[in-house]
């Protein structure tokens, strides 16, 4: 997705994970994302510079769909959708 898009996407949960060193913001989303329905979006914001392949990886080794990620302020922003079925 480009960045116009991941804007746009319907957040159900931000996780703030920029506190949390590496797996932190890995653990922070699996432990988040079995609260959520199918199809549902969540946010992960980190400052750990490995989040976004460590998470990219997760998602696609259950299932999940790892939509992108966001540079933002000082810290990156990555959209994950809970997958279906």
């Amino acid at each position: 997705m480009n960045s116009r898009n991941l804007e746009g996407l319907r957040v159900v949960k931000v996780i703030d994970a920029r506190w949390a060193p590496c797996p932190g913001p890995l653990l922070e989303a699996k432990e988040e994302i079995g609260h959520l329905k199918t199809g549902d979006v969540i946010e992960i914001q980190t400052v750990d510079p490995g989040a976004p392949g460590d998470i990219s990886a997760w998602a696609g080794n259950v299932g999940h769909q790892f939509l992108g990620l966001l540079h933002s302020d000082g810290y990156d922003r990555i959209f994950v959708r809970k997958k279906t079925g």
